[in-house]
């Protein structure tokens, strides 16, 4: 029974390694179809959001069974617990990437936003997927506190970006319509929370690790 039970928690960090995988691919392309006006890639991005979506369903009944039937404790009991959490986490960056994909997608053949903040997204939409592509080595090597330090850091620079982004659209000499600075405005904020989750989930990893604890801030 101990070792079902050991491979069970195996496939659990399998499975987040893969959600994760799939995840960093979904921003990697709707940041791309955002920055480029790619309408093709946006719609790719929004019907491969069901699979994520899938993808943590599953996950979450894997981990539902272990926590039924294998009733594990101490250590083994937090990784279930984490794994659960995590899931969702990861299903909501799934989202924010289709959401990105989808202003891509009602703005085309148009680019979401004006000229002036084009540089801004290029970078946060970079950061993101850097971000993206890391946390899921993190899920894969547990251990790497360096990673998940990184991750932390990167989420500075988003959140920099961020406000840069409110501070040109509420500043005096900025010159577009009401579309654009709501498209600015939500496109920032969900690169930004797509940065935070990803914060959450090293949190959480790095306390399975080392048994320290940040308090949540998103």
């Amino acid at each position: 029974m101990r070792e079902v039970f050991q491979q069970e928690m195996r496939e659990v960090q399998e499975r987040l390694v893969e959600i994760a995988g799939l995840v960093a691919d979904s921003i990697e392309k709707a940041t791309k179809a955002f920055n480029e006006s790619d309408v093709t890639l946006a719609e790719e991005v929004i019907a491969e959001d069901p699979k994520i979506d899938a993808a943590t369903v599953e996950l979450d009944e894997l981990a539902i069974t272990i926590l039924a039937r294998q009733q594990p404790v101490a250590r083994d009991l937090r990784i279930v617990v984490s794994a659960l959490r995590i899931s969702a986490s990861l299903e909501r960056m799934g989202d924010l990437a289709t959401h990105i994909a989808q202003l891509a997608r009602y703005r085309f053949p148009d680019k979401v936003v004006p000229k002036a903040l084009r540089p801004t997204f290029a970078e946060m939409g970079r950061l993101d997927v850097e971000i993206a592509r890391k946390l899921a080595d993190l899920l894969q090597d547990t251990s790497n506190v360096k990673l998940a330090e990184e991750i932390h850091d990167e989420d500075d620079k988003v959140d920099a970006l961020h406000l840069e982004v409110f501070d040109k659209v509420l500043g005096e000499t900025w010159k577009g319509e009401t579309v654009d600075t709501v498209d600015a405005t939500l496109a920032s904020r969900y690169h930004e929370r797509f940065a935070d989750h990803a914060v959450l989930i090293a949190k959480k990893v790095l306390y399975l690790a080392t048994g320290d604890w940040v308090p949540e801030s998103v």
